[in-house]
């Protein structure tokens, strides 16, 4: 990769960017190629027998073919166009309570085998230290099942060509519309995973994502200022489709901004970006002070990321996890009695949302996915568990949130879709502005910085736009909202209803040493939040 292109994905992610792990290049054809499903179930059996057959008491295998396509492009130019593979197979065991791990890119039945041997030998040196022992939680095996992202249009069939000229014709549609620079990007992933336990579990899953950002520059030649615009599309589970715009996918919103819900036009959306990127040159710069906010899915869906999914992974509560972008301020005696939000605040974890990056039917320790809350009527009332942590929480099983973004990757607690359940009483955002006498109306991911426990942040946005009694006006810069966490949700006042309901999402989220990715969406409605501190980002430079 180009450090250009580099520099270009930086602050993608959400947590922290963090690219996936690099396989073998290899020809655009053979990302079309099937799993081989058969090899997969005798690999699986050989790990199976040769660990138990060693003393684990317990194994998990598994097999994975990781297909990534990357196509990037900067105004009528191909700057690179990537295709990777890889596959192998992770097993992982416990003897005397103990976990061991071990992973091999060989796929034949003695390679596998030694793998899951040499697994055992980790684990019986891990009981040699290990103070407390591993409790898993009960999975009980489902046999064989299989589980497909539920796509119209396979993103890897589609010719390279084709994505080339819709990325090249987005550039042009910017240009056209008056930016000076124009850079588009397109990201397919397909994840081919047969998992097998000593549970009795044979599950296979064909996992699909998509995401094409953008980015639009205007600039003023006198005063050598430039503004850019960011695309407003989310990346989503699914396939080709949601590059194929749908009239009844575009959401017509006050201050004339347009946003997507399953279906995406990216190059109208282009289009816009450089006009509003060129009115953002011209427009005056936020006064600091409390404005009432209302936030946008496209904006709100980091908020939630960064401050309600992160401090609510059980192993950050725990301490576990650290290092990579801290712990959490909301500790196991906040559960059940902590008021997070308003009364109207529900927040949910959900692994089964149609055309979400985290969908899927089973996670990576074979536990069948679902739904459950997190904040009910503003209270904490859980956390995000998986089976060796199910326990601490006083549960019976885990939530069906553990995964690992490579074969040779140990599956830990990742994520899983969080959302802000819509309101339930009819509103619509024309409403809930009409109530606002001073306010920001944010559209949009900006940068953002948070603290060690997610307790304290600061969000921007790519659109801002001022509101004065009741009615969406100009458009003003250099603004970004200061929030602790509970406040910040408290001073929830209005959640637009179920029609406004959008996802975004980070494809790169960062976790864990050595570092994983993982992509998650977090759904929401507009909602305002009452006397939030914004401050001014400007600097003089003299």
């Amino acid at each position: 990769m180009q450090r250009r292109d580099f520099l270009a994905l930086g602050g993608m992610g959400a947590a922290g960017l963090l690219l996936p792990p690099l396989g073998r290049a290899i020809a655009a054809e053979q990302l079309l190629e099937p799993a081989d499903r058969a090899r997969n179930r005798r690999l699986a059996d050989a790990a199976l027998q040769s660990a138990t057959g060693a003393g684990a008491s317990h194994c998990d295998v598994r097999i994975g073919r990781y297909l990534r396509q990357s196509l990037l492009t900067r105004e009528d130019r191909v700057e690179n166009v990537a295709n990777e593979e890889s596959i192998g197979v992770g097993i992982r065991v416990i003897v005397d309570d103990a976990w061991g791990f071990a992973a091999t890119s060989h796929l034949d039945e003695d390679a596998v085998a030694a793998a899951a041997r040499q697994a055992v030998a980790i684990a019986r040196a891990n009981a040699r230290v290990q103070t407390q022992p591993v409790r898993l939680a009960p999975a009980p095996g489902v046999g064989e099942v299989s589980w497909r992202t539920p796509i119209e249009t396979n993103g890897m069939a589609v010719p390279i060509r084709d994505k080339l000229d819709l990325l090249l014709s987005v550039n042009a549609a910017a240009l056209g519309a008056g930016a000076r620079f124009a850079a588009s990007r397109m990201f397919l992933i397909n994840e081919q995973k047969y998992f097998a336990s000593t549970d009795g579990s044979y599950i296979d899953q064909d996992v699909h994502r998509i995401w094409a950002p953008f980015t639009v520059t205007a600039t003023d030649p006198a005063s050598g200022r430039f503004r850019t615009r960011d695309g407003l599309s989310a990346p989503m589970g699914m396939g080709y489709e949601y590059l194929d715009p749908d009239p009844a996918q575009r959401f017509e919103l006050p201050g004339g901004v347009v946003a997507y819900g399953r279906r995406y036009d990216m190059r109208a959306d282009a289009v816009a970006a450089a006009k509003q990127a060129q009115e953002k040159l011209e427009a005056p710069s936020v006064k600091p002070g409390k404005y009432d906010l209302v936030l946008d899915p496209s904006n709100l869906f980091l908020t939630i990321h960064e401050n309600v999914g992160h401090p609510l992974e059980l192993d950050r509560v725990l301490g576990y996890e650290a290092n990579y972008a801290g712990t959490s301020f909301a500790t196991l005696d906040k559960r059940g009695s902590f008021r997070w939000g308003s009364e109207r605040v529900n927040l949910y974890a959900d692994k089964t949302e149609p055309g979400s990056l985290g969908a899927v039917g089973y996670d990576d320790e074979g536990v069948k996915c679902g739904r459950w809350d997190l904040v009910k009527d503003g209270v904490l009332v859980d956390f995000q568990c998986i089976r060796d942590q199910a326990h601490i929480l006083g549960k019976r099983a885990s939530d069906g949130c553990c995964y690992a973004d490579s074969w040779s990757s140990v599956q830990f607690q990742r994520m899983p879709n969080v959302s802000l359940a819509p309101g339930a009483a009819p509103l619509t955002v024309a409403e809930m502005v009409k109530d606002v006498e001073n306010g920001l109306y944010i559209h949009g991911r900006g940068s953002y910085s948070i603290d060690q426990q997610r307790y304290n942040a600061q969000f921007g946005g790519q659109l801002m736009y001022a509101i004065r009694n009741g009615e969406v006006q100009e458009l003003v810069e250099d603004g970004a909202y200061q929030i602790r966490t509970p406040e910040f949700w408290n001073a929830c006042s209005a959640i637009c209803d179920q029609r406004d309901f959008r996802l975004g999402g980070s494809f790169f989220d960062g976790k864990g040493q050595p570092g994983q990715v993982s992509a998650v969406s977090h759904g929401s409605a507009t909602a305002r939040f009452d006397g939030q501190a914004v401050i001014n980002t400007a600097r003089s430079l003299g």
